[in-house]
């Protein structure tokens, strides 16, 4: 699939072999192919604010920070055999638990990810360190080599942990949910998705097993959410949009949620809690495994996140988006993309994240978890 950038707000989109003209993701104008030029006047008033301040402002601090990764590098992270986790076995505790998956594929090379392990320790560093979750109440599924230290993420090992996410939670308890991994598409048969395709997430033993679906997914650790209960996903996976099948989505570049409910009518919600997730691109996109961030290979939606948390700790909802969407186009406008290991082998990071929600809430209010 060829790419074209939009001369007035520089986004990068890709482009079917014979599209004459498509819309630009980044500022909604139409872009001819061929001439890479938008056709349409926009009134960049209308634009969305950056409430991080001032873009310029923010690609200095990015690159600042990628020169000299401070404290969230892979290299600066507990090992695996340092991390007292949790186990699937133990009794779920109250207030903070997280989930934390990543998958290598190490078995089969034409699946395998490299960057999946540095995701799930970083992850757990900012946790622990930032956010005071007790080492025991976070449940690691893989390791180095997916069997090593941790119990592998197996598709029935993941559905388990689903149960311990969830189980017996109570009000002011917050969950965390994180995904790193491949993910896919496959034909929606009960017609609840807009776009007709259910997206998915693929465990370690997915060609055996089997994927699971968004529908699925909702139905383990989003509609058992009770009231005062507050999940957080984070989702760096290809094809991640709407993966937990939430039925708000906030519209970046308009910054206003919109419906994502399904015509089927299915009920998507919670049991009265709220369910947010961050996902590391659109529904119909690929994410990327990249060294452009940081000395090792990692999730470029995953560390972008974690840097923006860590850089800023008023940081809002919205501030995060911004900040992903700036680190990513600067990679892809630098030599530092050309560090790139595709999750589906693209020559840049074609990746939009995006965030949902049970329900519409303020963006613009602080991040906390």
């Amino acid at each position: 699939m060829d790419t074209v950038t939009c001369k007035t707000c520089h986004r990068i989109s890709s482009v079917t072999k014979h599209a004459t003209k498509i819309r630009c993701h980044g500022c909604q104008g139409t872009i001819l192919i061929g001439n890479s030029q938008v056709s349409v006047p926009l009134d960049k008033s209308k634009w969305p604010s950056h409430d991080q301040g001032n873009i310029i402002t923010e690609r200095k601090r990015f690159h600042d920070f990628s020169k000299k990764v401070s404290g969230i590098s892979p290299r600066s992270s507990p090992s695996f055999s340092q991390f007292p986790a949790a186990r699937l076995s133990d009794t779920p505790p109250r207030g903070k638990r997280a989930l934390l998956c990543g998958v290598s594929y190490n078995q089969n090379k034409k699946f395998k990810l490299r960057g999946t392990t540095p995701d799930v320790m970083n992850m757990a560093k900012l946790l622990v360190q930032q956010f005071g979750f007790p080492t025991n109440a976070i449940l690691v599924l893989g390791g180095i080599a997916d069997f090593m230290s941790f119990e592998p993420p197996t598709r029935i090992n993941i559905i388990r942990a689903f149960d311990w996410l969830v189980k017996d939670s109570q009000s002011g308890d917050s969950l965390v949910f994180s995904f790193s991994g491949h993910g896919t598409q496959q034909l929606d048969l009960d017609g609840d998705e807009i776009d007709g395709f259910d997206e998915a997430i693929c465990p370690l033993d997915f060609e055996t097993a089997g994927i699971i679906i968004d529908n699925d997914i909702n139905k383990m650790i989003v509609e058992p959410l009770t009231q005062g209960v507050t999940l957080h996903a984070i989702i760096d996976a290809c094809h991640s949009g709407t993966v937990l099948d939430l039925p708000r989505v906030y519209d970046h570049n308009r910054g206003r949620w919109k419906d994502n409910y399904p015509a089927s009518g299915a009920y998507k919600g919670t049991s009265g809690g709220k369910a947010i997730c961050f996902s590391a691109c659109e529904d119909y996109q690929q994410a990327s495994d990249t060294s452009a961030f940081s000395p090792e290979i990692a999730g470029a939606m995953t560390f972008t996140f974690i840097k923006a948390v860590v850089e800023n700790k008023e940081i809002t909802y919205h501030g995060i988006l911004d900040s992903i969407h700036i680190a990513i186009q600067d990679a892809n406008n630098s030599k530092r993309g050309c560090g790139m290991l595709k999750r589906m082998c693209h020559q840049k990071m074609l990746q939009d994240p995006m965030l949902s929600s049970s329900e519409s809430f303020n963006v613009n209010s602080s991040f906390n978890l």
